[in-house]
């Protein structure tokens, strides 16, 4: 499969004057240029000096005999050569890996770079401490993890992996569920001594309630389900953030109701901090690994999932 996809490769570099072959290194360089719009933002990323990253460009340019980009003080943009090599470029460097993955499995040991992304809350508190263990088990993977509170296109924006929490896995990727778990109600034994208790779910429009804005669910309203059955509540109050842990910390000094997961109040409801009220509403939070349908047979980044999988099997709530 990989000399059959080369073949346009020879040809492509065929109707060139140079007789040298790009260096993959320039090629991943130049499509970093172009995710990044900008040299002094892609050296950043490569962890490159703006200077090195220009002699990259320049020298593949020459070795491709083509202009690949204009240039102006304020912006970058591709050239129609720029572009077939973009392209090319994307192909070209999806099959070196391929190439090295399957060199990779063939003994038994994952190698190479892995991008991953997660939002703060959950990347900070639990993917990072998982990564930090695949990090020990496999030497050879060269690990980044960058977090978010947006919502991320992995393929534009580069990376092979996300940890997601929710079930809205976009229809062009694939999908693990990694483990299940759910949110809860729940809020400070000081604050329902002072506003009471809610016992119907449209009670909470009467109560502070402490509003998440994470990546694009909706503002102020709570999406939630009972017995299978979906229901929903619009709520407000005087304290919101785009931070989970701000708002359960908020949520501790006693200042209203919390909509959380279970992986991060489960031991605070048992020792009496928090307590769960409206028990039979909950909401959805699986952890999901997502990734795109052309890593689908990554040696990388199978041992990447299957590991997490196996991390995160004994904390399903």
């Amino acid at each position: 499969m990989l000399l059959w996809r080369l073949i346009p490769l020879r040809l492509f570099l065929m109707t060139h004057k140079k007789d040298t072959v790009p260096l993959p290194e320039d090629l991943r360089v130049f499509l970093t240029v172009i995710r990044k719009a900008g040299f002094a933002a892609a050296a950043d990323e490569l962890g490159l000096s703006p200077a090195y990253v220009s002699k990259r460009i320049q020298i593949l340019e020459t070795t491709l005999a083509t202009r690949l980009l204009h240039r102006t003080s304020r912006r970058i943009a591709l050239t129609e050569d720029g572009e077939r090599v973009q392209r090319w470029a994307v192909r070209i460097l999806e099959d070196f890996q391929q190439l090295r993955d399957e060199l990779s499995d063939a003994h038994d040991s994952p190698r190479g770079h892995l991008h991953l992304c997660s939002s703060f809350g959950f990347g900070r508190n639990h993917v990072a401490p998982a990564l930090s263990l695949l990090a020990e088990r496999y030497p050879d993977l060269e690990i980044r993890l960058d977090l978010f509170d947006r919502v991320v296109d992995i393929v534009s924006e580069g990376f092979d992996l996300e940890i997601r929490v929710g079930d809205d896995i976009p229809g062009q990727h694939i999908g693990r569920r990694l483990v299940s778990n759910r949110r809860v109600l729940c809020a400070a034994p000081a604050y329902l001594k002072r506003r009471g208790t809610p016992q119907q779910l449209s009670d909470l429009e009467q109560h502070d309630c402490l509003v998440i804005k994470e990546r694009d669910n909706a503002f102020g309203i709570w999406n939630l389900e009972r017995d299978g059955a979906p229901d929903s509540v619009r709520v407000r109050g005087p304290l919101s953030s785009n931070n989970g842990e701000i708002v359960l910390q908020w949520a501790l000094d006693g200042r209203g109701v919390l909509l959380r997961s279970m992986w991060d109040v489960k031991a605070l409801l048992e020792q009496g901090e928090l307590v769960q009220v409206l028990h039979d509403y909950t909401q959805s939070a699986n952890v999901w690994a997502v990734y795109p349908t052309r890593l689908a047979y990554s040696g990388k980044l199978r041992a990447c999932v299957e590991f997490l999988q196996e991390h995160f099997k004994g904390l399903s709530i």
